[in-house]
C-alpha cells in the first residue's frame, strides 16, 4: 500500500517544514514523527494543540504516520466548546508544542511535547500504511446549529483530495507553498501541511499573516499561496503603497483563495496591480475539497471552477429533483458522491444518516452553474438563499455587487421576514468612512443598475465591522442576534 507522505519514506533531504527559523527536511521529520509515532502507537485518538508552530505539524503527522486519529483543537475554543469536544472524542493524550500551556481540561490528558531538537541520524523504517478507510482525522464543525460534530475523516479522503488538488493546480515536488493559516481545520492544515507534504515539496508557515511575510518568501523562492478573503483583501489594500508586495505575488505560480468567497473588487485590484488571478476553490470539513478553478483553466472572478477528479456534483431543488440547467441562473442545493467525503459525525448516528440523501451528501450550499460548468456559489441554504417576492435569491451575488460601491468596506446580505414579500433584502454596511456612509437609496440604485430589480435591498443597516469567526467567515446569524 503506498504511503501517505511518500518522502518522508524515501528520506528526501529536501526541505519539508519551514517555521520562521526552524526547518525540518523531509529525513528529518521521518526521524523526529516516526519516533513520536512509535511513542504514541496504539493510542484511540490524540489530540493536538493546534497553535501555528511546527510541534503542532509534527505532532499531527506523528499520529498518522502510527495510524491514530488526530483530533486538532482551536487553541481559541471557549470552556464549554472544548469541554465537549474533549468529552466527545476521548483523546487518550494530547500532543502539544514544548512549552505551550494548556487548558485545564486539557491538562487532565497524558501530554507528550513535541520537541524537534538534536535530531539525531534515524534509519528505523516507519510503521506500516494504515488501511485508506482507517479514520485519519477528526475535525470539528464550527458548531453554528448546536455543539460542534466531530467529522470523522478517512484517510482516503486525505489523499483523494490532495491528488486530485494536485491534478487541478499542476501541484508538484518543485513547489514551495506560503501560508499564515490556523492548523486546526482542513484549509491550514490538511492542505496548507498535509499537501506539500504528499508531494513532497515543503510549506513554509508565517506563523501570522502578514504582507511582509508573504513578499519575503514569495520573493525567495515560494511558488505558491494560501489565504483566506480577509488576508487577499488586506493584500489588495497594501498593493498601491507596496511595490515590493506586487513584485513578489507577479512572480507566483498560484495564488489560492478559500474558505468563502473572494469580492469581485479583491479580485480585480489584486490582478490590476499583480496581472496575476486569484483561483477559488470549495470544500467543507466534511467533503473536504469538491471544485476548483484549474490552472490551466480560466480564473473567472466569483466562480470556484469545476468539480475536482473523482467528484460528483449535482444540483437539487427543493424537492431533491435533480437541475439540469446550466444557466448561470438557476439555484440549487449542492449534493456530493465521492472518495473525498467523510464516513461519519463521531457518536451521531442520527446526524449522519439526515446528512445523507441516497447517497447523495446534502452540503447545504447553494449555486447555479454556468453554462461550461464553471459553479458559482450564491450561498448557505439557511442564511443565504433569500425567498422575496416568488423569487429565490442568493446573497452572495448582491453582496458582490455592494462591495463594487467605492463607498462600501464591507457587505452581508441577509433576509427578514416581510408581510408583503415574504422576505426583504437587508444589506448590512460598513462604510468606507465612517462619517460619510453611502445612503440606503444610493445602494439600492446601485444594485439595481448591476442585477434584477428585484435583488435591490429594501433595509440597510450600518456597523461599525461584521461578525466573523476565525477564518474571516461573516457570522450572519449574529447580526440578527
Amino acid at each position: 500500500m503506498s504511503p501517505l507522505f511518500p518522502a518522508l519514506a524515501e528520506r528526501s533531504t529536501t526541505p519539508a517544514l519551514q517555521f520562521g527559523d526552524r526547518t525540518l527536511s523531509h529525513a528529518e521529520l521521518a526521524t523526529v514523527a516516526g519516533a513520536l509515532a512509535a511513542r504514541i502507537a496504539g493510542a484511540p485518538r490524540v489530540a493536538v494543540w493546534a497553535t501555528p508552530t511546527l510541534g503542532t505539524a509534527v505532532g499531527v503527522v506523528a499520529a498518522l504516520l502510527a495510524g491514530v486519529p488526530v483530533v486538532p483543537v482551536n487553541p481559541k475554543t471557549g470552556e464549554r466548546e472544548l469541554t465537549h469536544i474533549v468529552t466527545d472524542s476521548s483523546p487518550a493524550l494530547v500532543l502539544a508544542e514544548r512549552g505551550a500551556e494548556l487548558p485545564p481540561v486539557l491538562a487532565t490528558l497524558t501530554r507528550l511535547d513535541t520537541d524537534v531538537a538534536d535530531i539525531a541520524p534515524d534509519t528505523v523504517p516507519l510503521p506500516a500504511e494504515p488501511s485508506p478507510q482507517a479514520p485519519a482525522l477528526i475535525v470539528y464543525t464550527s458548531g453554528t446549529t448546536g455543539p460542534p460534530k466531530g467529522v470523522v475523516l478517512p484517510r482516503r479522503a486525505v489523499t483523494a483530495t490532495l491528488d486530485a488538488l494536485a491534478d487541478a493546480w499542476q501541484w508538484t515536488e518543485a513547489d514551495v507553498l506560503v501560508h499564515g493559516l490556523p492548523l486546526f481545520h482542513v484549509h491550514g492544515l490538511i492542505l496548507g501541511i498535509l499537501g506539500p507534504l504528499r508531494r513532497g515539496g515543503s510549506v513554509r508557515h508565517l506563523g501570522r499573516f502578514s504582507t511582509d511575510g508573504v513578499a519575503r518568501e514569495l520573493s525567495s523562492g515560494a511558488t505558491m499561496l494560501f489565504g483566506v478573503p480577509t488576508m487577499y483583501h488586506r493584500i489588495a489594500e497594501a498593493l498601491a503603497d507596496d511595490p515590493a508586495l506586487a513584485k513578489a505575488l507577479t512572480g507566483a505560480r498560484l495564488l489560492v483563495s478559500g474558505s468563502a468567497a473572494l469580492p469581485v473588487r479583491d479580485h480585480e485590484r489584486i490582478a490590476a496591480a499583480t496581472g496575476r488571478r486569484v483561483i477559488e476553490r470549495y470544500g467543507m470539513t466534511e467533503t473536504l475539497m469538491n471544485t476548483s478553478v484549474r490552472a490551466d483553466g480560466e480564473p473567472r472572478a466569483g466562480t470556484v471552477g469545476v468539480p475536482l477528479a473523482g467528484v460528483e456534483l449535482r444540483l437539487v431543488d427543493e424537492t431533491g429533483v435533480p437541475i439540469t440547467a446550466y444557466d448561470s441562473e438557476t439555484v440549487g442545493e449542492i449534493q456530493l458522491r465521492g472518495p473525498n467525503l467523510f464516513t461519519e459525525y463521531l457518536n451521531r448516528p442520527d446526524a449522519t444518516e439526515a446528512a445523507f440523501d441516497d447517497g447523495w451528501f446534502r452540503t447545504g450550499d447553494m449555486a447555479v452553474r454556468d453554462p461550461d460548468g464553471y459553479v458559482r456559489i450564491v450561498g448557505r441554504k439557511a442564511t443565504d438563499l433569500i425567498k422575496s417576492g416568488g423569487y429565490k435569491i442568493g446573497a452572495g451575488e448582491i453582496e458582490n455587487v455592494l462591495l463594487e460601491h467605492p463607498g462600501v468596506r464591507e457587505a452581508a446580505v441577509t433576509g427578514e421576514p416581510d408581510e408583503d414579500l415574504g422576505e426583504r433584502i437587508v444589506a448590512w454596511i460598513v462604510p468606507a468612512q465612517a462619517d460619510a456612509p453611502p445612503s440606503a437609496e444610493e445602494l439600492a440604485a446601485h444594485v439595481g443598475a448591476q442585477l434584477a430589480s428585484h435583488k435591490r435591498p429594501r433595509t440597510v443597516r450600518y456597523l461599525d465591522a461584521l461578525p466573523r469567526n476565525d477564518m474571516g467567515k461573516i457570522m450572519k446569524r449574529a447580526l440578527h442576534g
